[in-house]
Formats: C-alpha cells, sequence, structure tokens
C-alpha cells in the first residue's frame, strides 16, 4: 500500500479536507448521542466536553495574555476571538456590567449544526467556563440558535446572579473569582 493516493482518485471531486471531515464527525456523533440516549443526555455529554474544552482555552487565553484573571471585556473579546478562529462570526451587540449578549451568523460546526442542537452545548460551556472562572459566575442562554432553524444565533452571557438571569432559560457557572 502506498500513503499517496493513485493519480485516478487524486482529482476526483470529492469535498473533504480535515476540517470537513471532522465537522461531518463531530456532527454525526451529535446525531447519534441524540438518536440513542436523547436530546437531554445528549446534551449532558457535549457539556461535560464543553467545559473541558473552556478550561484549557481559558488558561491559554490567560497565558497569553499575561494574566491570573480576564477582565468582563477582556471575556467579551476572547470569546469573539475564539469563535473567529473557528470560523464562527460572532459579535458583540450589547454589554454592560450584568451581561453581554452575542450574535453570530456563521456556526463553526456548518451546516452540520442543523437539527443538532446538543452541539449548541459547546458553545454555552465554553463561554460559561471562561467566563465563571474569571468573574466567579456566568449564566448562559442560548435564546435562538442556527441548530434550532434561526437564521442566526442570540446568546446572552449574564454575568450576575441578577432578577434577568433567575428568569432566563439557561445554565449556571461558578467560578473561583
Amino acid at each position: 500500500m502506498t500513503s499517496t493516493p493513485a493519480p485516478a482518485v487524486a482529482g476526483l471531486p470529492i469535498p473533504v479536507d480535515r476540517d470537513a471531515f471532522l465537522r461531518t464527525l463531530i456532527g454525526d456523533l451529535a446525531e447519534v448521542l441524540q438518536d440513542v440516549v436523547g436530546l437531554e443526555d445528549a446534551r449532558g455529554f457535549v457539556s461535560l466536553v464543553g467545559r473541558r474544552t473552556g478550561e484549557r482555552l481559558d488558561a491559554d487565553y490567560r497565558a497569553a495574555l499575561g494574566t491570573d484573571r480576564l477582565s468582563p471585556d477582556q471575556v467579551a473579546e476572547v470569546l469573539v476571538d475564539l469563535k473567529a478562529r473557528i470560523q464562527g462570526r460572532f459579535r458583540v451587540v450589547e454589554a454592560d456590567s450584568t451581561r453581554i449578549m452575542f450574535v453570530n451568523d456563521a456556526c463553526p460546526f456548518g451546516d452540520r449544526v442543523h437539527g443538532r442542537p446538543a452541539l449548541c452545548m459547546m458553545t454555552a460551556n465554553v463561554f460559561g467556563t471562561i467566563a465563571a472562572d474569571n468573574l466567579g459566575y456566568a449564566k448562559v442562554e442560548l435564546r435562538e440558535t442556527i441548530a434550532d432553524g434561526a437564521r442566526g444565533c442570540r446568546v446572552v452571557l449574564h454575568l450576575a446572579p441578577t432578577e434577568a438571569a433567575a428568569a432566563a432559560t439557561g445554565h449556571e457557572h461558578f467560578g473561583g473569582a
């Protein structure tokens, strides 16, 4: 066997590269999880992965910025930068001392996210982990998602346990700030 493709195969118009392969793999994994264990349990599994990913990324950003703790403004900047690096288009549309609202019109999972809302737990848990580990508290509210058929995502990151946060449907995170 050879490790280079034969000339007859090398030029075929097959739309696969590493990125497309990994997006398809993750999309299929989420779909199988949703089908086998149900949506809520699938969300739980993806949440665990999101927490681990968030911890690692938070450490990477803190080290690169040379700080032990990110400010609320830095948290917002880090989350937008992170999503841009993985081909999302998140941007901040509102921010104050109690919350940051993001909108997004391009999911990092591409079209593989459609019908797979469990994948949104990656965003929810990465955002929540980074915010809570730096600021002490976060609640992530997924108001609209591409996975559920919206044209874009609307994500509210609550930074304090306010009445608005308590009324919001989402996942709370507590950290060591």
